[in-house]
């Protein structure tokens, strides 16, 4: 079992930044592939960026590409997702997620645990 607890979310004007970061319990962190995913109100939850368990491979939805940049601290049992030049469309509840092995996925079924999830709100 992993349980992982999102932080960081909160209230940004547009053009700012905001850094999540998500702490994992349980299992071996190092041996799991993580994944950032964000649900917008009366929207499907949609894939933002995933990075394989030893942190050289990242790959990005192409909607945060060059603005967002995910990484990992496997010593501290830790993923990050720093966003830059935030937008309005953005806002939504960012969510965490861990899948077993070291590939990184894009699709969420592929993914065994999730957090709570965090609120971003990006005004104009």
């Amino acid at each position: 079992q992993v349980q992982l607890v999102e932080s960081g979310g909160g209230l940004v004007q547009a053009g700012g930044s905001l850094r999540l970061s998500c702490a994992a319990s349980g299992r071996t962190f190092s041996r799991y592939a993580m994944g950032w995913f964000r649900q917008a109100p009366g929207k499907e939850r949609e894939f933002v960026a995933t990075i394989g368990a030893s942190g050289v491979f990242t790959f990005y939805a192409e909607s945060v590409k060059g603005r967002f940049t995910i990484s990992r601290d496997n010593a501290k049992s830790t993923v990050y997702l720093q966003m830059n030049s935030l937008k309005p469309e953005d806002t939504a509840v960012f969510s965490c997620a861990a899948s077993p092995g070291a590939v990184a996925r894009t699709q969420a079924y592929e993914y065994n645990y999730w957090g709570q999830g965090t609120q971003v709100t990006v005004s104009s």
